[in-house]
């Protein structure tokens, strides 16, 4: 007997001593700094309700990526957001999906997300948090439910782990999942152009004079919409764009059903323009000339256009010369931050 108790016991003490060396996947966040510029306003995302962690980064980089977030398993976030051209659809006016699938507005750039408080083009996501949920659930888009999703997460090694180094509770949820998304979306910065250089006495960093010439245009001009140094007031208006009859697509008041709100659309941000083409929401202008002159020429009246775009004559419209145009479009270049869209953070590989 007493051979017996003795034998059980080794076994049980070589049992214990194999888990022991077996490592335990354990919450222990190293924390990352979402990057304020000096030239920039207040981060609008409440950080303490999902501080940014290393491992909550990868895992959003990771699902950014992943075709398992599309109910066909092959489109991921990352397939209307190219990063090369801030995170756009390039050459897409409209954005693509699950069985061929077109959506009905233009892939909008991810950048400076942390500095807004209401996101797609009506703003129909209030939260950072929640956007996701708008292309992921869209027949058009990437076809999918968010049940289904943590569904084949769980199945994959990759997931079980990631998700315990993440969060606290280690949980594989929607919750996580979006707040994952998040992480990653909060640390794309955008604020390195060469505007940016300028604006902050950087060495060595000087505008052309036809790029001088644009500023002065662009404050005249373009600043009341596209304020402060993000580029946008974070309003909505109509800008007299003629409807397009196979969208007939009503912006904002789809979301509120305002009638103040018929054909208003979000003021986008210019950061990166000359890589986020085509424009507008429908993706109609296909160079930024051709936007330039539809605001001189271009505008109708359909019953709501922002009266800030009214002309002495009753007509609607900003007035701009040939060189006028030229020159803008020389500063609006200067937005352009290719550290942006060259940071290996943000690339899939």
């Amino acid at each position: 007997m007493d051979n017996k108790i003795y034998l059980l016991l080794s076994c049980l003490v070589f049992l214990w001593s194999c888990d022991s060396d077996t490592p335990e996947i354990s919450y222990s966040p190293t924390y990352l700094q979402v990057e304020q510029p000096e030239n920039f306003p207040e981060i609008k995302y409440i950080l303490d309700n999902n501080p940014v962690t290393q491992d909550g980064f990868d895992l959003g980089k990771k699902l950014f990526y992943e075709g398992k977030l599309s109910s066909n398993d092959a489109i991921p976030c990352a397939f209307c957001h190219e990063q090369a051209f801030a995170f756009t659809h390039h050459g897409h006016t409209l954005s693509h999906g699950v069985n061929g699938g077109i959506g009905f507005r233009n892939s909008p750039p991810i950048q400076n997300l942390a500095y807004f408080s209401d996101f797609m083009w009506d703003g129909a996501a209030s939260h950072l948090d929640l956007q996701p949920i708008i292309p992921i659930t869209s027949e058009l888009e990437m076809g999918e439910t968010l049940s289904n999703i943590v569904l084949k997460l769980k199945e994959d090694p990759y997931y079980q782990s990631q998700f315990q180094l993440a969060f606290e509770d280690g949980e594989i949820n929607s919750e996580n999942i979006l707040k994952a998304l998040s992480q990653f979306m909060l640390m794309m910065v955008s604020s390195n152009s060469k505007y940016d250089k300028y604006i902050r006495n950087e060495a060595g960093t000087t505008l052309s004079e036809t790029e001088l010439q644009g500023q002065g245009v662009f404050q005249e001009k373009c600043i009341s919409c596209h304020s402060t140094d993000l580029f946008t007031d974070q309003s909505y208006r109509n800008t007299g764009l003629p409807i397009n009859p196979k969208l007939d697509d009503k912006g904002r008041y789809n979301v509120l059903e305002n009638p103040e709100d018929l054909y208003k659309f979000k003021v986008p941000s210019l950061r990166n323009i000359e890589k986020t083409f085509p424009y507008m929401h429908d993706g109609r202008f296909a160079t930024l000339e051709a936007v330039l002159n539809f605001y001189d020429s271009g505008m109708v009246d359909n019953g709501n256009v922002d009266e800030s775009l009214l002309r002495d004559d009753g007509s609607f419209g900003i007035s701009l010369t040939e060189n006028e145009k030229v020159q803008l479009v020389a500063f609006l270049k200067t937005f352009t931050d290719d550290e942006f869209l060259n940071d290996t953070r943000f690339a899939e590989y």
